[in-house]
């Protein structure tokens, strides 16, 4: 039963010490980082760099090139787009008590990481043609991605935006190396929270992990292998929303129960 609590508990907030957020959230940076590592060998760029994106158009716009400050806008909006997308469940989910709103998200990240192989592997013949296609969905993926995590966590964790976790780290590490010279009941003494410190760290190598381990599979296996990474996906997203189709069974079946027994009671009178 203490499984299911941390589940269900995952819906609406989460804390550095469920184990299964922090289990989500670095198996989510690794597949984030394999997903922006394909992205980049399949349109040479890193879908997930939102600052990147952002600071291109600006660039583009001051230097007059219009069609590609567009192409950027485009790229903004789709990630924004797939960020909206994954809220929207979650809060659908929310509302209709369910507790799989993030599992379903996943599992449609899923089937969408597998169209992105299928256009990849059409860019090899019409590069043109799929290109745009490719870019756009590649945004919207790393859009939902990216808030999952951020919504289950509170804003406490993310999965594709290294720049928030490395500062985190960053700050945790100050206040390790921070000397406390004064002690006294006017002067709170500093202290790192060491447990945030792990859990950053640990999506922040997963980051890089799933990274190199995208761009090996890429390299030697083509778009094919996006069918593992979808697989593995799938498969997280459908540990919560196997346990909404169990608990709404149960439901239907004690309601049933319920009916049979007044109905019986009736005729008996």
């Amino acid at each position: 039963m203490a499984r299911y609590f941390h589940i269900t508990r995952l819906l609406d907030r989460g804390r550095f010490n469920d184990r299964v957020l922090r289990q989500l959230g670095w198996s989510m940076a690794f597949i984030a980082g394999a997903i922006n590592a394909g992205g980049f060998l399949a349109v040479h760029r890193y879908t997930s760099h939102v600052s990147g994106v952002v600071s291109g158009m600006a660039d583009a716009w001051a230097m007059g090139e219009v069609r590609l400050a567009l192409s950027l806008l485009v790229m903004l909006c789709c990630f924004i787009g797939g960020a909206m997308h994954s809220t929207w469940l979650i809060l659908w989910a929310r509302r209709q008590r369910l507790r799989g709103g993030y599992g379903v998200s996943m599992m449609e990240e899923a089937a969408l990481l597998l169209l992105f192989g299928l256009l990849g592997a059409g860019l090899s013949l019409h590069k043109g043609l799929f290109t745009p296609p490719t870019v756009m969905l590649l945004c919207f993926i790393m859009g939902m991605h990216n808030t999952i995590v951020t919504k289950l966590s509170g804003g406490l964790l993310r999965s594709t935006h290294m720049t928030g976790i490395a500062t985190d780290i960053g700050i945790e590490l100050a206040k390790m190396s921070y000397y406390n010279r004064q002690q006294g009941p006017r002067v709170q003494a500093v202290r790192a929270n060491r447990s945030k410190f792990r859990v950053y760290s640990l999506i922040l190598l997963s980051f890089f992990a799933g990274g190199v381990v995208g761009a090996l599979g890429f390299k030697h296996l083509g778009f094919g292998f996006t069918l593992p990474l979808a697989l593995l996906l799938f498969l997280l997203g459908l540990r919560p929303a196997w346990y909404d189709v169990k608990l709404r069974w149960r439901w239907w079946r004690i309601r049933l129960a319920a009916a049979k027994a007044q109905s019986g009671a009736l005729r008996r009178t």
